[in-house]
């Protein structure tokens, strides 16, 4: 099956629906599909207004048809809510083409945070923008009701994944050699400093040990001169950011508006566990049974749940990104993929048991 991927969160970008689409490009291409990704570095663009580090495409229409065109996808699939992703959805809309789009980022929060741009406007933007796809996929069912509530139709679960060779299982906290002495215990947060991530929440916690930072933002030089004693690492290598996640006692997800929060399933595969407040992303990533959370401390009082995760066990942590795969996540996808058109090609989605073996492989 020939698939159409556009985005307008793309390498060289450093975020969570970039490591997500890539890691599902990667996913769908090993089950023998052709993904072609239309991206913002084909495309004439220019920075985001206080957004650094994001470039939007300029006038994309006319290149995009072409390529498109020329592709003649059997699937097309618009990832985000940009420029690009509205130039695809223009295009599949005059030509009466079938596609399914993500809701990966509580955008309107962040035109909330940062521009006062009302709850309800940005909805309605993207309400409309959704309205004629076949499919939205959404990470969580806390955003599904969100999102329902909203008046968004046709919404879909999509699950996302973890590399468990990348992010590999350390049984006790480990010495970053790089990192020099730190007090303990080391908390971590891995994400972007932005208006969205509440992270001087974070920042703020009045709790023992060192505090590490692993991003870039618009915030980042700001917060860098208020918060002079926490380690700002700013963007690393996947290999060197493993290394940092198996070297802190824990990880702190300070974000009220996360979508998923695929950094805490990276976290949780190197054993190491999460406080979090108990809202969408981290409720469906660290799990609930019963009432228990697995991955870490979900509390509404977020140092409560620092002090709680301390003495979550490594192996819990674990064990609950283990629950978590590309494969079920790409399989997923492909079950919620419709033919552009008449007489095109999709997939049907392999059963579960099928994908237990596919994991059990893979372990």
């Amino acid at each position: 099956m020939k698939i159409a991927l556009i985005t307008d969160a793309w390498e060289p970008q450093v975020n969570g629906v970039v490591t997500t689409l890539v890691e599902l490009v990667r996913e769908i291409g090993r089950a023998g599909h052709q993904v072609e990704v239309i991206h913002p570095g084909l495309f004439r663009t220019r920075p985001c207004p206080g957004y650094a580090g994001i470039d939007l495409v300029v006038r994309p229409a006319r290149l995009l048809r072409e390529k498109l065109d020329a592709m003649a996808p059997d699937a097309i699939h618009i990832a985000t809510e940009g420029p690009l992703g509205w130039a695809a959805r223009s295009y599949c809309v005059k030509r009466k083409l079938a596609f399914t789009t993500a809701f990966h980022t509580k955008f309107p929060e962040i035109l909330n945070a940062a521009l006062k741009v009302p709850l309800a406007w940005g909805y309605a933007l993207f309400r409309q923008f959704h309205k004629p796809s076949s499919g939205v996929m959404v990470p969580t069912q806390g955003v599904l009701r969100m999102l329902e509530q909203r008046g968004f139709r046709n919404l879909r679960s999509w699950t996302h994944g973890v590399d468990m060779s990348l992010f590999p299982y350390h049984e006790q906290v480990q010495i970053h050699p790089d990192l020099g002495v730190l007090a303990r215990p080391v908390s971590l947060f891995v994400g972007r400093v932005s208006y969205e991530k509440n992270i001087e929440a974070f920042l703020q916690l009045n709790v023992p040990g060192a505090k590490i930072v692993c991003g870039v933002g618009p915030l980042e030089e700001s917060l860098k001169a208020r918060y002079p004693n926490v380690r700002w690492l700013g963007i690393l290598p996947r290999d060197a950011l493993a290394r940092v996640y198996a070297a802190a006692d824990l990880f702190v997800m300070p974000s009220k508006s996360e979508t998923f929060g695929l950094v805490m399933l990276e976290a949780m595969a190197s054993g190491t566990p999460v406080a979090a407040y108990p809202v969408d992303g981290p409720l469906e990533v660290l799990g609930q049974s019963e009432g228990n959370v697995r991955g870490g401390v979900l509390h509404e009082d977020l140092r409560q749940a620092w002090y709680q995760a301390l003495a979550v066990p490594r192996h819990e942590a674990r064990n609950r990104a283990l629950d978590f795969s590309w494969i079920q996540a790409g399989q997923q996808f492909l079950g919620h993929l419709v033919p552009a058109r008449k007489g095109a090609t999709t997939v049907t989605p392999i059963q579960p048991n099928e994908i237990v073996t596919q994991l059990s492989s893979n372990l």
